[in-house]
């Protein structure tokens, strides 16, 4: 448990300040793309997100979980990961044309064949990063992780001052694959194998045709949004309702490569050592929502500050779509490791079922709730993720043994220590309007000083388990810093 939270914290180090530094990067281009330019690239990238499923074929998740991993089996994965990117590769560029042909926009052409090229060179690092999550070898990834960040930061804004506009996007994305993929080699451990092979792979197509499935389900259910409001809105509407997402989900952006590292390995050797994961679970849940609901919770009522801060005013039309999606966000934390849980106990085709339905209501409620607006497709999208609930928590309760009444009591902190937080929000939010404080980065910087300190205290108030996790994390500190020696 220590070195798994030394590595968690060192890849939340890592992950954060990649995650700032693309933040950064995303101000920047707000303003120097419009909301057009950045919804092409939208559409383009969800397609090719549903393309990484298949080239993937859940070798990644195998190599994380396999309890005797051998040099061939590692060969054997390296074999499934070149031979389907690759063939992934040509078959994006085969039909780029005429993907760009059906939505009826030129330019997702030639990002689709650039965004194709990217997939030449993902293998080189796909195989190693797993082994390094195996490990728990944080050090080196994060390594990896600047050395893409710098390349793409700094290929996608000088193309987008330089007038490239959506290529920008793309071009930036081959850069951060090639430099991830480099900054690997020299990290490769003694001993491991360089040449693929195809034989001895019936395991891991047993498992990864399970895998492929719920990950197939997943990446169809994260592009359906952009791909019903594409073709029964505007790329304009695509725009808005990717910088709303971008507002609401600013906190797994930040934390979601740390919440989430090793978290398949850690639950697997679990499940091999005949442990209970309901209370690994519940635990793993409540820390999560004790963090991510009260910033959700802020996020729906500051909405238009931080998008009037961060964005310009170019980007108020997407204000309405933040609370529905904030409110859809916090339902899905509440679910957030089912879906490495059923891999880690060797069931990945189970993560399909809910998924099945929620991409049935998202497509049954965008044709009847949509009307015309970008604050009524959001709507749609969280109704879409809170009617599935009863099938995840019976999902839960057969497999992970996760009773609901216990698994909801877990619950009861994180949601105390967001009420506490949303009501000091809202009284700020008074205040400042009494007192005629207008300008959004001085309303944001207020809030965020109060809420922090509010949410402090209602984690000790309410005996959150975080606490626990932050005194563990005071003592280290401690220890590291000589005065308290």
């Amino acid at each position: 448990m220590a070195s798994f939270r030394k590595a968690i914290l060192i890849n939340f180090a890592s992950s954060s300040g990649a995650t700032v530094v693309q933040f950064v990067v995303s101000v920047l281009l707000a303003r120097l793309l419009t909301p057009r330019e950045i919804g092409i690239y939208s559409i383009t990238i969800v397609l090719v997100n549903i393309a990484h499923v298949f080239r993937e074929f859940g070798v990644s998740s195998y190599l994380q979980r396999e309890h005797d991993l051998t040099n061939e089996k590692i060969r054997a994965a390296m074999g499934v990961a070149y031979a389907s990117t690759w063939s992934i590769a040509v078959l994006i560029y085969a039909c780029s044309g005429a993907v760009a042909a059906y939505f009826g926009y030129a330019e997702v052409k030639p990002v689709l064949e650039v965004l194709a090229l990217g997939f030449l060179f993902i293998p080189f690092s796909s195989v190693m990063l797993s082994l390094l999550i195996r490990d728990y070898d944080a050090v080196k990834i994060a390594w990896a992780s600047v050395s893409g960040t710098l390349a793409y930061a700094v290929t996608c804004l000088s193309l987008a001052y330089a007038g490239f506009g959506t290529m920008s996007l793309a071009w930036a994305n081959l850069a951060n694959i090639v430099a991830t993929g480099l900054a690997y080699i020299p990290m490769r451990p003694r001993g491991l194998p360089w040449m693929p092979t195809l034989r001895r792979t019936a395991g891991i197509f047993k498992f990864g045709g399970g895998a492929l499935l719920s990950n197939l389900l997943q990446n169809v259910n994260n592009a359906l949004p952009d791909l019903i409001l594409g073709k029964i809105g505007t790329a304009n509407q695509v725009g808005l309702i990717s910088r709303a997402n971008s507002t609401v989900n600013m906190f797994m952006n930040l934390a979601g490569s740390a919440i989430n590292f090793g978290s398949q390995t850690y639950l697997a050797k679990a499940f091999h050592a005949g442990q209970s994961l309901e209370p690994l679970l519940n635990r793993s849940v409540a820390l999560v929502t004790g963090i991510g609901w009260p910033v959700l919770a802020v996020t729906a009522m500051v909405g238009k500050e931080i998008i009037l801060v961060l964005y310009g005013k170019g980007w108020v039309d997407a204000v309405p779509a933040v609370a529905p999606l904030a409110l859809a966000a916090a339902v899905s934390l509440m679910f957030h490791y089912n879906a490495v849980a059923f891999n880690a106990i060797n069931r990945p085709y189970l993560s399909a079922v809910p998924l099945v339905f929620t991409a049935v209501f998202r497509i049954a409620l965008a044709s009847l709730l949509f009307s015309g607006s970008v604050e009524s497709f959001a709507w749609v999208l969280m109704w879409a993720t809170i009617c599935p609930m009863p099938i995840l928590l019976v999902l839960q309760k057969r497999y992970f043994g996760c009773r609901i009444g216990v698994f909801l009591r877990s619950l009861l902190p994180s949601f105390l220590v967001t009420l506490a937080c949303s009501t000091a929000c809202v009284l700020s939010l008074v205040a400042m309007d009494r007192l005629g404080l207008e300008v959004p980065l001085w309303r944001l910087l207020w809030l965020g000083v109060l809420v922090g300190v509010v949410w402090l205290l209602a984690l000790k108030v309410f005996s959150h388990p975080l606490m626990d996790e932050l005194n563990v994390l005071l003592k280290k500190l401690r220890a590291w810093v000589p005065a308290y020696k």
